[in-house]
């Protein structure tokens, strides 16, 4: 038996505009994995961490997303691949999306995010435009070597597994308690651009 799809108010979402680009601040990916869930809504993943380029960040939106394979690898093409051919192949429910770790260095300046950023504005507006919800939560990371032993300071930035400092918008830190690995099969599953998502719910 399905579940019954909740509305926004009885989620983590409540107070927040169904159109939206914002820090993910106090939300928890996992919460919002659940939340899209509940909502039967769309949950669109991906940790950045490891890009340090503007390539490297579409080649990891692209895998992550599951985008199609004729994806053009710009942000021109990213806008469009989750904009018109969504719209056209049949009513959508809505989307979560986080975007972890956006890389702030010399690769992907604040230019670069800023870019990056209003693709997702302009996808949110166009999906306000025709009423479907879409909400996209981000952070951003800036490397640091990790310090070892007595040289650690007590102020040392937090730091992931992987050496990499997290940051929100303005410099704000985000505890790593925060840092969930969502399953690459539910991903899939809830990704509008997996063929057999739309074979299986036909």
């Amino acid at each position: 038996m399905d579940k019954p799809i909740r509305q926004d108010q009885e989620t983590p979402l409540k107070g927040v505009r169904a159109n939206i680009v914002q820090s993910i601040r106090a939300f928890r990916v996992s919460d919002l994995q659940e939340a899209a869930d509940g909502l039967g809504q769309h949950f669109l993943y991906a940790n950045l961490s490891k890009a340090q380029s503007k390539q490297d960040v579409l080649d990891l939106i692209a895998a992550q997303f599951t985008l199609p394979s004729h994806f053009g690898k710009n942000f021109d093409a990213l806008y469009d691949s989750m904009t018109d051919p969504l719209h056209k192949s049949g009513p959508q429910p809505g989307f979560i999306v986080v975007l972890e770790h956006i890389p702030a260095n010399l690769k992907f300046d604040k230019e670069a995010r800023e870019q990056l950023l209003d693709i997702f504005r302009d996808t949110a507006d166009y999906w306000g435009d025709r009423k479907v919800p879409f909400r996209c939560f981000y952070s951003f990371s800036v490397a640091r070597a990790a310090t070892a032993g007595a040289e650690k300071l007590a102020d040392a930035p937090e730091l992931d597994a992987d050496g990499v400092e997290i940051l929100v918008e303005e410099g704000e830190k985000m505890p790593t308690d925060k840092l969930v690995d969502v399953s690459p099969l539910a991903l899939r599953m809830s990704s509008p651009f997996n063929a057999g998502y739309w074979l299986a719910a036909a």
